[in-house]
């Protein structure tokens, strides 16, 4: 397989992943393109690459600096602005830990919170207070996790992966 056919075939699946995690998949293919690439790309090669609008281009550009996954880089004597991809899988991991729990986790844990108060002895009333705690005790389980993962170096969240494998 030619480097071409592997780069075009490795955007598209990572664009493809992006979408089932819930993020746009131009945002995921402008991000795969960025991580492949040796050196930084400006807007113009991104859209030429992808063939995407301008617009398209820098709207999901801005969101990917806004997760903390691409980074601007100037280059002496360029007008253009040029990004480039956080290149350690560790920290990308991390963003998107982070960005998915302001996203989902956060949200829900609110709801959970203000939803809690609600009383009754009928058995619905009672089913809900019970399924409220369920899932509230176990969102935040979900969250110190997360924020466990966050704080963690790579070296020991893979060394306790591969322990929870054998």
């Amino acid at each position: 397989m030619e480097l071409k056919e592997g780069k075009e075939r490795f955007i598209q699946a990572w664009g493809a992943l992006g979408s089932n995690w819930g993020v746009n998949r131009t945002m995921a293919q402008i991000h795969a393109l960025l991580l492949l690439s040796p050196e930084a790309l400006s807007a113009e090669n991104i859209m030429e690459d992808l063939k995407i609008s301008r617009g398209n281009a820098n709207m999901n550009i801005r969101a990917l600096i806004d997760w903390g996954l691409v980074y601007k880089e100037l280059k002496p004597g360029e007008r253009k602005e040029f990004f480039i991809a956080e290149k350690d899988l560790w920290e990308v991991v991390k963003h998107i830990i982070i960005q998915r729990k302001k996203k989902e986790l956060e949200p829900m844990v609110k709801v959970l919170d203000e939803i809690s108060s609600v009383e009754g002895d009928d058995p619905a009333s009672e089913e809900f207070i019970k399924m409220v705690r369920e899932i509230k005790l176990f969102s935040s389980k979900a969250d110190s996790t997360l924020d466990t993962l966050v704080k963690a170096d790579s070296n020991w969240f893979v060394g306790t992966f591969l322990k929870m494998i054998r």
